[in-house]
């Protein structure tokens, strides 16, 4: 056999042998079975994006160069689509079945300014969708994946509504130079009427409400990202929705800290999931699980089987975060090894009237927090969304899809420079069985903030501020 095509042998067993191991050490020894995700089979077949009329020059718009790529890698049964160095402005970008992107280094993949390519508009009818479709999608497919060095920008800049309160007046400035309109109390920029793009909705509020994610993935089987920097985001940025076996490895998340619903990475009624070795900075919730809705919901069944462990949090609004929806449930999760710096809270546990459901066999030690804005650990029933440019709204009320957070323990909590160590706040039995141990809290205002509903049992947790022990 030729040396050369030995060695590429070798290797490519190498990978795939690599591949299927990689995580099993993870999966030992945990205080709950789960199951390890399998990655995506990805066909040996790679073609380049530039074979296809790609061009990285950041103003060729190259929709159709990742659409005609795709489609030649489908026919073949799959493969690696590589995306070179270079700067590639395009629209709605769709995967096919055993299709890898693979971004090398200094490529990035740039949604266009101009969002009109993202909304679609129905075949029969003429009419235009009420959302935006994601920068990259996938539905009811499996074995895909995104790898390499590279970057995917979603240009949020051109969607989000901006609070004047969390901008400098220098920032203000660049973004009334886009054009936009502001709220007539002047606490809000929307990017309607901007100077360079034209509106997609008769009213700021409408088109505010089409925004959409950066990438999604729904109803997928094996599923991998892995390497690659995902940022800017319209809305949230990575959303796999009622997928099974999901991995991403070492993604690097991140938007401005006050990027409206910003959230990193959102895990949506999925199963078989590993969350590792990634890093976020982010303007919303870092990596958050969510189980659906009311009664629609139990038909994609509960968010489950789910390890999340060796990431680190910065910006968000809660590093970890259950809610604020889970009516099918919320089952079987273990985090572990996770550090928060910097986040509005550590652990956040949110829900209300209508929207909750029931958590269990919930698993979370060896966390490492410093600098939390407000509370290390917060549990909250009485939580109601509040989207920007909307009213106040009153904490939902109800009997039906209630909030109950049980069966959640955590133990080898370090938290250095926290406000508030613990807070929980809820009606009777939407907290119980919540189990501490062997915890560290350094706070600057309160060690505990529970009202009396709230069901915690504390084993070795330790409270300290400045002058006392």
């Amino acid at each position: 056999m030729n040396k050369k095509i030995l060695f590429c042998a070798l290797l490519l067993s190498c990978v795939l042998t690599s591949h299927a191991g990689d995580y099993a050490t993870l999966y030992r020894q945990l205080p709950v079975a789960l199951t390890e995700p399998m990655a995506p089979t990805i066909p040996d077949n790679q073609v380049s994006l530039t074979d296809f009329g790609g061009c990285g020059d950041g103003v060729t718009l190259n929709t159709e160069a990742f659409e005609k790529a795709i489609k030649a890698l489908s026919a073949k049964g799959g493969g690696h689509l590589v995306v070179p160095a270079g700067i590639y402005v395009t629209g709605i970008i769709q995967l096919k079945d055993n299709i890898d992107l693979h971004l090398e280094r200094h490529a990035m993949i740039l949604a266009s300014s101009e969002r009109s390519l993202f909304i679609k508009t129905d075949s029969k009818t003429g009419k235009k969708e009420s959302k935006a479709t994601p920068l990259i999608s996938a539905s009811k497919r499996h074995d895909i994946s995104i790898t390499g060095e590279g970057t995917i920008d979603g240009n949020g800049e051109w969607w989000r509504a901006v609070k004047r309160s969390k901008v400098s007046d220098d920032e203000w400035k660049v973004f009334r130079e886009m054009g936009g309109t502001v709220a007539d109390d002047g606490k809000l920029w929307y990017p309607f009427n901007l100077k360079n793009d034209n509106n997609l909705a008769k009213t700021c509020e409408e088109q505010e409400k089409m925004r959409t994610h950066l990438i999604r993935f729904s109803d997928c089987e094996r599923v991998m990202v892995k390497g690659v920097t995902v940022q800017n985001a319209p809305k949230f940025h990575l959303v796999p929705q009622s997928c099974h076996q999901v991995i991403f490895d070492d993604v690097t998340v991140r938007c401005p800290w006050n990027a409206q619903n910003g959230d990193g990475i959102d895990l949506m009624q999925c199963s078989d999931v590993l969350v590792t070795g990634c890093h976020l900075d982010v303007g919303d919730d870092g990596i958050c699980l969510k189980g659906g809705v009311g009664q629609a919901s139990l038909v994609k069944g509960p968010c489950e089987n789910i390890l999340i462990t060796d990431n680190v949090v910065n910006h968000a609004h809660g590093g970890f975060v259950i809610g604020s929806e889970f009516s099918a449930g919320i089952n079987r999760i273990v985090v572990l090894r996770n550090t928060f710096s910097g986040t509005d809270t550590g652990l956040r546990f949110k829900s209300g009237a209508g929207r909750g459901g029931t958590t269990s066999q919930i698993f979370i030690s060896d966390i490492y927090m410093s600098d939390i804005k407000g509370e290390a650990i917060s549990f909250e029933t009485t939580y109601a969304d509040r989207p920007a440019g909307s009213k106040e709204v009153s904490a939902p009320t109800g009997t039906d899809f209630l909030p109950h957070f049980t069966d959640i323990h955590i133990s080898h909590v370090i938290c250095r420079d926290t406000r508030t160590a613990i807070s929980a706040h809820g009606n009777l039995d939407m907290i119980h069985d919540i189990y501490l141990d062997d915890c560290t809290f350094f706070y600057t205002k309160k060690g505990l903030d529970i009202n009396d509903a709230a069901m915690l049992k504390m084993g070795k947790v330790n409270f300290h501020t400045y002058g006392k022990p």
